[in-house]
């Protein structure tokens, strides 16, 4: 499966992308294969053939069905979830609803995503809150070099704490268990920023205990752009809105809960990317004996390769142990690889001539307090001799 002499995946073909481009870069945005997108296709001509009877009279009770599925693949019951169109929009949904006084803090770290660390800065700017940010290493040796920044930093005015279960820019496993576990028992809620996790690690929300989980199934799980989850735990869910209040607001329903009511219907959307989500899980986990757990222990199989190869190449110790590592990875960079990045470009300059001198799409990231890194990610479409690809560009600009 995981050959070294295997130029391109076997199962490159099952997606549409660009076959002249080597695609690292999975971690970003996903993508979607043939067969999910048709999937979703079909429905999107079924609800334009007639949409009233799809929107007004369908559509509750397919999101029903398929909150079903996806409560079972991340462990969790489906009367706590509620479809979001992306995990930055879940992390919005939760910070709007909390009702913060002047002095409460808010906790997070250094390696958040910084679309939710904004939005972190920007109710507690409005609510006269505090920002406290703890400072994570990189690189890191073990569980408690992450764990400890982040428990010293608890005050008793901390309401919440927002933490990535898998870096952006680090790509680190963050031990979540162990966190919610020790921030509950100091009083402190928990939003897990899980964005990258479904798909690509295991999950049992139920055991978890957070209060809030938001992930997105576009990327590791596969599923059409659009498709994401807010788990709130049941005794959040009352004080738990969508930042568009609409008509399932202090609606007469009896027949249904009203987080469901209030989430499932924000005005006119296109719902078929959630709708897909089940035939995403059932694809992706047909393609390899021993469904979701072997594709998931490929991938993680395969990123390790890529950071060994580029840590061999470039001269660099792993900057984690692999305990901490899922279907990414990232490298810090030496000093002397040019172009050097300039802060005022949306992208780094060495991310747009590998693109457009050797054909890699690859991101490379600023590090917390550091200077960058290559984050290279693993997904059934990509073969191990694409690591050698890279790491050959990077020593060519690294010589340059």
């Amino acid at each position: 499966m995981l050959s070294p002499a295997s130029d391109r995946s076997d199962f490159a073909p099952l997606w549409e992308l660009d076959p002249g481009i080597l695609f690292l870069n999975h971690g970003s945005f996903g993508a979607c294969p043939r067969h999910v997108l048709q999937f979703q296709h079909d429905l999107r001509l079924r609800m334009e053939r007639r949409p009233v009877a799809f929107l007004a009279r369908e559509c509750e009770h397919l999101l029903d069905d398929a909150r079903v599925s996806l409560a079972d693949f991340v462990g969790a019951e489906p009367d706590d979830l509620a479809f979001v169109p992306n995990a930055t929009h879940g992390v919005n949904t939760v910070l709007r609803s909390l009702l913060l006084r002047p002095g409460d803090r808010l906790l997070t770290t250094n390696h958040a995503y910084n679309a939710c660390r904004n939005a972190l800065e920007f109710v507690a700017r409005r609510a006269g809150a505090v920002v406290d940010v703890a400072s994570l290493p990189f690189p890191v040796r073990s569980d408690d070099d992450l764990v400890h920044p982040i428990l010293e930093l608890v005050r008793p005015t901390t309401r919440l704490a927002l933490l990535d279960h898998v870096t952006s820019p680090t790509a680190l496993v963050l031990p979540i268990a162990r966190l919610v576990r020790e921030l509950q028992a100091r009083g402190v809620d928990t939003l897990v920023d899980g964005a990258h996790a479904p798909g690509m690690l295991p999950l049992d929300l139920r055991s978890l205990g957070a209060c809030w989980y938001t992930g997105n199934c576009h990327k590791w799980m596969c599923a059409p752009k659009g498709a994401a989850f807010l788990h709130t735990r049941r005794d959040k869910r009352s004080d738990t809105h969508p930042p568009v209040i609409s008509h399932g607001d202090r609606c007469a329903r009896t027949d249904r809960d009203a987080f469901r009511l209030e989430f499932d219907w924000t005005g006119t959307f296109d719902p078929t990317a959630c709708l897909s989500v089940p035939e995403a899980i059932r694809f992706m986990g047909s393609l390899l004996p021993g469904g979701w757990p072997t594709l998931m222990a490929r991938n993680r199989k395969l990123a390790l390769h890529f950071r060994d190869t580029l840590c061999a190449r470039l001269d660099v110790l792993p900057p984690a142990p692999d305990s901490l590592l899922g279907s990414m990875a990232a490298v810090p960079l030496p000093d002397d690889l040019r172009p050097a990045p300039d802060p005022a470009a949306p992208l780094d300059p060495v991310q747009e001539l590998l693109l457009r001198r050797f054909s890699i799409e690859v991101p490379l990231i600023p590090l917390p307090d550091g200077p960058r890194a290559v984050r290279v990610s693993a997904q059934l479409y990509n073969a191990p001799s694409e690591a050698v690809r890279l790491a050959d560009a990077l020593v060519s600009l690294r010589s340059a």
